[in-house]
């Protein structure tokens, strides 16, 4: 216990320690945002320290649960957000389902986590060689619920096979991965007026970023582009370039105002989607 402890101290004053160790600290988005990077840069140079994850934070949690983050992304198997940004139990409130979609399910869970455990930040988080990403851009045949759950990434895809006519399928699908996690932000900010509030009332920030399969880092993109319309309840325009890489891993703080990249922010909704949704939820969920 006592080297645990001469680790951590030594951690902290060369700046490597986990800023939430603390117990019962309330973090702003930026003290939230901080943490998941610091966390990431551990995670991806293989120098994860796992904290939070012994009997006594079991017994902490037990008694209730105070995340300080929201994290939608894919059920991909390879990214758990707890493991990749070297997190314990508690700190992070996961929404999972495949191509991270903000549908009617996932918008009331996020909002189960920004509204009543009143996390400070939500994150929407894609992943390179997406799978629910890639069948959308090759017009793969799928079966069962999965035309209604990829509806909803068909925006996405649509918007960055406009902007990138010269490109093929192959070379498409990193930028309708990029579109589809602002078409996730996109539905979310459009669908939920409780998200939307807190927005707007400063106590919460909604950030896009994508991970990377190989290298395990994640990258930043920063807020919705047209994230001022959307707020107001309008949608976004399809022509207003939607922001490359606002930050690093390593960044202090991530963008109000992203820079704007090549391809289009994703449309709000596709007029012909696969398969018409039942309405007005899936129930069971994905």
């Amino acid at each position: 216990m006592r080297n645990k402890y001469t680790v951590l101290l030594w951690l902290t004053f060369a700046g490597l320690a986990p800023g939430l160790v603390q117990a019962g600290e309330v973090p702003d988005a930026d003290q939230a945002l901080k943490e998941l990077q610091k966390g990431n840069a551990r995670f991806a140079k293989g120098k994860m320290l796992q904290l939070r994850r012994d009997q006594i934070r079991l017994e902490e949690t037990a008694k209730g649960q105070h995340p300080f983050v929201t994290v939608l992304t894919c059920s991909d198997s390879r990214l758990p957000p707890e493991i990749v940004f070297d997190q314990g139990l508690g700190d992070v409130f996961t929404v999972r389902v495949a191509g991270n979609v903000a549908d009617v399910d996932e918008i009331g869970t996020i909002e189960y986590g920004v509204g009543h455990l009143h996390t400070p930040l939500c994150v929407v988080l894609g992943h390179t060689a997406c799978g629910a990403v890639t069948a959308v851009v090759k017009g793969a045949e799928v079966h069962g619920n999965i035309p209604a759950l990829v509806d909803n990434i068909v925006p996405a895809v649509e918007n960055a096979r406009q902007q990138h006519p010269e490109l093929s399928e192959d070379q498409l699908i990193p930028a309708a991965i990029e579109a589809n996690v602002f078409q996730s932000i996109s539905d979310l900010l459009t669908h939920s007026e409780e998200v939307r509030d807190l927005v707007k009332e400063g106590k919460l920030r909604v950030l896009g970023a994508v991970y990377d399969l190989q290298t395990g880092k994640v990258r930043w993109l920063g807020v919705h582009p047209g994230q001022a319309a959307l707020l107001h309840g309008g949608a976004a325009s399809h022509g207003e370039a939607a922001p490359a890489a606002a930050k690093s891993a390593e960044a202090e703080h991530a963008p109000e105002k992203a820079e704007p990249a090549k391809h289009a922010e994703p449309a709000a909704k596709h007029e012909e989607p696969v398969k018409k949704k039942a309405e007005p939820s899936r129930g069971g969920g994905h």
